[in-house]
């Protein structure tokens, strides 16, 4: 076990004991036992703070001998990819006392596995064990994907910078202090979120939680329902995590989303940061369920939908908000007091830059998403666009969305100034 200090907050209760088994239930449903040595390294290839993008789960919950990893009873094809992503994760705490660098995204990584499992399958699980478990799982989750955001969003805008800067002849004469501006306040930004994340692994809270990981390691508790077979109690649940996903990207503007580039769209999010806010949260609230519905595809025999799919609309929305949250920094820094004229055009410049980002990708998303409508349709949306008694509007926007179609030669929007941005 973990060694716990007398720092910060104490566990939830009930985190570390598994509730202890009533001797009237259907066998198998309590645990699995064993120390589920199929544990593997977990998902690769995930990027941390910018959201997994890895479609796969290692060796995680393979069944043992070749067998079929959807045969047997649900608890446990759930209980072996479970102790596999919980070995997966105590193996990176260990690399972590090596003073490994890729013990943090491996921790995360494994975290958010758990967690989404836990969620998704709860009705396998018992729920008074799971659940302060899954909330744990999710404060170390989003404790360690801070301070590596903080270092992506500061790249991705220096670099932005870099590039928009050498289109200009001359260079933008306020590049060069925008970028100072922008690397002072992420940087900071970055060592507190690199200060909580020392804290957090060092308080009493993540000994416990490892503690209970440990434990989870060996033994997981589950609810009667666990012992059905897991062809039928699998796919159900995972089917259920694909239809939440499925109805709230429903619920986007996939048609408005789907024009190269949404002048409405882009205006509305310059012209106020709770616009903004409000405009991303839903597509936000997507990649959290997209992200969600690939790991309940990761346990053996539960798979629903297109797996390849899945992923690259995931690699879209953590691009979608990477872009987002790169925007709403560069109105924070734009907010600064008394910044001189050209630094505030430079910031302008950048932050527009970015929100166009955020319309390419949901672009690509609704591309992605939704079928293409057929030739003749997307003639006829051109013709209503155009015409106002065909229910268009002839306003700057929607003829720019018309022309991006039609493939005109229309010139570039006008690039708006950052919202709030003190000019002296």
């Amino acid at each position: 076990m973990v060694n716990r200090d007398m720092a910060d907050d104490g566990p939830p209760p009930g985190l570390l004991r598994p509730p202890h088994p009533d001797p009237g239930a259907a066998p198998g449903a309590h645990g699995t036992g064993g120390t589920g040595a199929t544990g593997g390294t977990g998902a690769t290839g995930d990027t941390g703070a910018t959201g997994d993008r890895s479609g796969g789960a290692g060796d995680a919950g393979r069944a043992p001998g070749g067998a079929d990893p959807g045969s047997g009873a649900a608890g446990d094809v759930l209980g072996a990819y479970l102790r596999g992503q919980a070995t997966a994760f105590l193996r990176a705490l260990g690399l972590r006392a090596e003073a490994d660098g890729q013990a943090e995204p491996q921790l995360a990584r494994s975290a958010r596995r758990l967690s989404g499992a836990l969620r998704t399958y709860a009705p396998l699980v018992d729920e008074a064990w799971a659940e302060p478990l899954r909330t744990e799982l999710g404060w170390l989750a989003a404790t360690l994907g801070r301070e590596p955001e903080y270092t992506g969003r500061l790249d991705r805008l220096l670099e932005a910078l870099r590039r928009l800067s050498a289109a200009d002849e001359p260079p933008a004469l306020g590049a060069a202090r925008a970028a100072a501006l922008l690397e002072r306040q992420l940087t900071l930004a970055r060592t507190r979120a690199h200060s909580a994340t020392l804290q957090a692994m060092g308080s009493s809270r993540f000994h416990a939680l490892a503690d209970a990981v440990a434990v989870l390691a060996s033994e997981v508790p589950l609810a009667p329902a666990a012992a059905r077979p897991a062809a039928d109690a699998l796919p159900p649940l995972a089917a259920a995590a694909h239809a939440r996903l499925a109805d709230a990207a429903a619920a986007l503007p996939l048609h408005r989303a789907g024009h190269p580039y949404n002048a409405e769209a882009v205006q509305a999010a310059l012209g106020a940061d709770l616009a903004a806010d409000l405009q991303d949260a839903p597509w936000h609230q997507v990649r959290v369920l997209l992200r969600l519905a690939r790991y309940a595809a990761e346990v053996p025999g539960a798979a629903t939908g297109d797996a390849s799919r899945l992923a690259e609309a995931s690699a879209l929305l953590s691009r979608h908000y990477e872009a987002a949250e790169c925007a709403s920094a560069v109105a924070a820094a734009a907010r600064t007091p008394r910044i001189a004229p050209a630094t505030a055009y430079a910031l302008g410049v950048l932050h527009a830059d970015q929100r166009h980002e955020v319309e390419a990708a949901r672009f690509a998303f609704s591309r992605l998403w939704q079928p293409l409508p057929e030739a003749g349709e997307r003639a006829e949306d051109d013709r209503a666009e155009d015409d106002p008694a065909e229910g268009g509007r002839p306003e700057a926007g929607d003829r720019a969305q018309a022309a991006v179609r039609r493939g005109s030669a229309a010139g570039p929007a006008p690039q708006p100034a950052v919202p709030g941005a003190r000019a002296r």
